[in-house]
């Protein structure tokens, strides 16, 4: 490892980002920052994936708009999932730039693949590795097949709604589908039979998988 950890880079963020917010902004930053800490509580979800079952697949999206599948993309390989929010998210940007730097290298001399998947139209998988240089694979999941069936699917209250709108997007606009459901983060380590082997959700959307720690979880690999 040779740059700064995730958790280091989104606190430097926050202090940065608290002292630009604009006054009448930031009554939605405090119902975001309560969303954060709501998710948090209630945790992961009861009927999240486990390890030992199959990762499920579907109708997937390249950026150039061609259709495709996650056995595609991983082509028998072993690979990393990481299931992100958007190109609108800024914790979805740091997070996939750190993997860029962090993690890819360590994969690539393995073998494995590194495949980011987010509800988005293919024009923000396109944004979101063109502006963040990412030389994996991204791809565009319409409707959230993928998330749903892992059941890391993410639940909006009302006010956080209104509040994301107001200060961010609106992410009806920006998914495939129409709607604004996004997935928790989360990254799944899957074999080269499609075997999820290690999982690690984030309800608190500010929150990220640490490179070590995907590197360390490699290890259920080498063990078969």
């Amino acid at each position: 490892m040779t740059g700064r950890t995730y958790a280091e880079q989104v606190s430097e963020f926050h202090a940065r980002a608290g002292e630009r917010i604009p006054e009448e902004q930031r009554p939605a930053y405090a119902v975001l920052r309560a969303e954060q800490e709501r998710l948090d509580a209630e945790g992961v979800p009861a009927g999240a994936a486990k390890p030992g079952t199959p990762l499920p697949d579907g109708a997937l999206i390249d950026p150039a708009g061609a259709p495709t599948t996650l056995a595609a993309a991983c082509g028998g390989r072993p690979a990393v999932l990481v299931l992100y929010r958007g190109a609108w998210c800024p914790y979805c940007n740091l997070a996939l730039r750190t993997y860029q730097r962090e993690l890819l290298p360590e994969l690539t001399s393995r073998g494995m693949e590194l495949i980011a998947v987010s509800p988005q139209r293919p024009d923000g998988s396109l944004t979101t590795q063109e502006v963040n240089e990412l030389s994996f694979t991204v791809l565009s999941d319409p409707g959230n097949q993928i998330g749903r069936a892992l059941g890391v699917m993410n639940t909006w209250s009302q006010q956080a709604r209104q509040a994301v709108t107001a200060v961010v997007t609106e992410v009806s606009a920006a998914n495939g589908d129409g709607t604004d459901d996004v997935p928790m983060p989360t990254v799944v380590l899957v074999d080269a039979r499609g075997v999820i082997r290690w999982l690690d959700v984030h309800p608190d959307y500010s929150r990220r998988t640490e490179p070590a720690d995907i590197i360390e979880a490699l290890k259920v690999l080498d063990r078969g």
